[in-house]
């Protein structure tokens, strides 16, 4: 033992990784972290229909049984609930420093929120809550705790069974060295480590894991190093932080806060002597005595630990029989994980911003514009509602590539991305629709003909303005284009809103002429669209090639009065400490006279009541609300696009492969939307579209699904 000492000793001098070791637990690699947009609750809202529970528990809030509650921890029955508020780090807002209090939600006889009160019975005007997770980016999955927020009974179990000595030893234990080396001589072979918790540390960090003579003398050497520069408990919190717990997928499990949730299922402060016992048995196998796959390995093991704490006086006779008869969790979890298409697709923007390494380990909180529950309800509505297609017509599960889906929700006052779904699974599908694919629009491009007819100096269209549905040619290089309409009949004179509501082809075409191609198209670039649209006469009737978000943000222009707002998906950017690193300031300009915009409006409203979107309401889908829906030839693309006040979605449904549906927009993509719209509507108050009156001014609306009261300015950054 002496000698293993000396040979340390030596190293330590002369090794300069040694030398160079610093240890910092609150520099520990924390790959960054995508969050909500905040979520503001007012009078009117509906918390079990905003998910509030799942929000907070995302929000890292803790759920007690009953009141009084501490901050990030929440309460609740039938009549109120009690919200310990913590404001989110970073939010330099006006107010931000006051005191905080717990706050109460008082509920009226709908359950819906009818007042927002303080402890001391003065009513706020709402409550704005800090950002929900919703994923991550990186290989390394760690929510680094402080040693004080951690269970002593956890503690505990680490160290009775890996290192019980640790108080008591300067980074090498003979002791132990001296037990397991008589172990492995009996055995014959290695089984059994002398390496102290210290020491562990060091090879998890900073070698490699290789049983040689050499990288124990070197972990030795560091140790003792460490040991003469750290505290104790400065060790133990990184090593707690550092520990290998497993693989989820592509992310490897790191440190007891994520363990917990991917072994047990909840939060670290939250095990019991039992899952804190299991926690710890894990250290020395995680894959060996994993809890889902060897739940009588894991048991054992567990019960090793509880035996060993009792045996060193951590635990009572009575607590031991207690955690003895405890059933293993059924399955862990990391909490809610969504939006992987979403998280692709930011990305590449925020690599370059920050580089790719700081994404790994910095310890970013990426605050975007998700919506969490609308983002939940939009995966939801694309994976059942392509499921329930499928069962309805059986010959959607044909050979090929599955039947797809996309979904894009934006806020159009404030530009900002709501929900974003690419497909039916991010992990087996990564191809993103909502982004990178390109298909034929149809009739949802109608709106941006009648636009550009409604806003045309010198012309006096209007809805009323009364167009032929009657035989058309237009003469083409490549012989006669003859437009027909869906039903293959003809309807004589109709209106511009009949024509929109029925979605009529050929009045629409011959609207195109009147109007001109060269000017639709101006109208198209003006609502936003990017895509190369080729003027001739089918572009009416939405043959050019469009993306799902494109054809969103145009109708987004209609929503906002005639305003685009410019694409926002990463409001703010927080550094690991909670620190303002950026932020994405609200921009947009008028791009379409407001009376034009209102006119295509009360138009489209008409489309749901009376028209082609009018199972909308069938299925549930409530208050005001403007829609169009879209067929390409032999049935390849379903769209649908429809908008209140504050919120647009649209929602394309097709095979990647091109081939036909058989299924036109009102039973393709509408029963895809109406299975988001429905629940996203009815948790709060839309507000109602705008009369025919004066312009309002950019951003001035408030909108259902945030206000403007977390946006700092950039004269508030620190």
């Amino acid at each position: 033992m002496a000698l293993i000492l000396g040979v340390a000793g030596g190293l330590r001098v002369g090794d300069s990784l040694a030398q160079s070791v610093r240890l910092d637990p609150s520099q520990l690699e924390v790959p960054a972290r995508l969050l909500s947009r905040p979520l503001e609750l007012r009078a009117g809202d509906h918390p079990d229909g905003l998910d509030l529970a799942g929000y907070l528990v995302a929000a890292g809030y803790r759920e007690v049984g009953r009141p009084p509650v501490g901050p990030g921890e929440f309460a609740r029955d039938a009549t109120r609930w009690w919200i310990g508020w913590r404001p989110f780090p970073g939010r330099l807002v006006p107010g931000s420093r006051e005191r905080i209090l717990p706050v109460i939600l008082r509920l009226d006889a709908e359950g819906r929120i009818e007042a927002v009160e303080t402890l001391e019975g003065s009513e706020r005007d709402g409550l704005l809550l800090e950002p929900a997770l919703f994923s991550r980016l990186g290989r390394t999955l760690r929510e680094p705790m402080p040693l004080h927020e951690l269970p002593t009974h956890l503690v505990d179990a680490v160290l009775a069974i890996e290192d019980h000595r640790f108080f008591r030893h300067a980074g090498l234990d003979p002791m132990r060295i001296g037990g397991a080396l008589l172990a492995n001589l009996r055995a014959g072979r290695i089984v059994e480590g002398g390496s102290t918790l210290t020491q562990q540390l060091m090879k998890n960090r900073f070698l490699t894991r290789e049983r040689l003579l050499s990288r124990k003398l070197r972990d030795a050497a560091m140790a003792l190093r460490v040991e003469g520069r750290h505290p104790k408990g400065e060790i133990l919190e990184t090593y707690l932080n550092e520990i290998y717990l497993g693989q989820r997928g592509r992310l490897a499990i790191h440190g007891v806060g994520a363990g917990a949730w991917h072994h047990v299922g909840k939060p670290v402060g939250e095990l019991d002597i039992a899952e804190a016992a299991l926690l710890a048995a894990l250290i020395s196998g995680p894959s060996r005595y994993a809890p889902a796959r060897h739940p009588e390995r894991a048991r054992a093991r567990r019960d090793l630990v509880l035996r060993r704490m009792t045996h060193l006086g951590m635990l009572t006779p009575d607590e031991l029989t207690t955690a003895l008869a405890a059933r293993l969790p059924k399955a862990g979890k990391v909490p809610t994980e969504r939006a992987g298409y979403f998280s692709e697709w930011i990305r590449p923007e925020l690599e370059w911003q920050f580089g790719a390494g700081a994404l790994e380990r910095d310890g970013l909180s990426i605050v975007t514009s998700l919506d969490w529950r609308l983002q939940g309800l939009a995966e939801q509505a694309v994976r059942e509602g392509l499921d329930a297609l499928q069962a309805e017509r059986p010959e959607l599960r044909g050979i090929g590539s599955p039947l797809q889906a996309a979904l894009v929700a934006l806020d159009p006052q404030r530009g900002e991305v709501l929900a974003w779904v690419g497909g039916r699974d991010a992990k087996r599908f990564p191809f993103d629709r909502a982004h990178r694919a390109r298909r034929q629009p149809g009739s949802v491009f109608k709106p941006v003909v009648a636009l550009a007819a409604i806003s045309q100096a010198g012309q006096a269209i209007t809805l009323e303005t009364r167009l032929r549905d009657a035989p058309y040619r237009v003469s083409r290089p490549e012989g006669w284009w003859e437009p027909t309409n869906y039903d293959g009949r003809f309807h004589g004179v109709v209106s511009l809103a009949e024509a929109l509501e029925r979605s009529l082809n050929v009045p629409m075409a011959r609207l195109a002429g009147r109007v001109g191609l060269a000017r639709v198209v101006a109208m198209a670039r003006r609502l936003g669209i990017e895509s190369p649209l080729e003027p001739v006469p089918s572009l009416a009737l939405g043959a050019s090639e469009l993306g799902v978000l494109e054809v969103t943000r145009a109708y987004a222009v209609l929503a906002a009065d005639g305003i685009r707002a410019e694409l926002r998906r990463v409001p703010m950017v927080l550094d690991r400490e909670g620190e303002v690193l950026q932020i994405e300031p609200l921009r947009g300009k008028r791009v379409v006279a407001a009376a034009a915009a209102r006119e295509l409006t009360r138009a489209l409203r008409g489309v749901v009541e009376r028209g082609t979107a009018r199972r909308l309401r069938a299925l549930g889908v409530r208050g005001p609300l403007a829609a169009k829906t879209g067929t390409t030839n032999d049935y390849r693309d379903s769209w649908l696009v429809a908008y209140t006040p504050s919120l647009v979605v649209g929602v394309w449904v097709g095979f990647d492969d091109g081939r036909s549906t058989g299924l036109p927009g009102s039973r393709g993509a509408l029963p895809v939307a109406a299975r988001f719209l429905a629940p996203a509507l009815a948790a709060r108050a839309t507000g109602s579209f705008a009369p025919e009156t004066a312009p309002r001014p950019l951003h001035s609306i408030r909108t259902t699904t945030t206000s403007s009261i977390w946006q700092p300015q950039a004269s508030q950054l620190r």
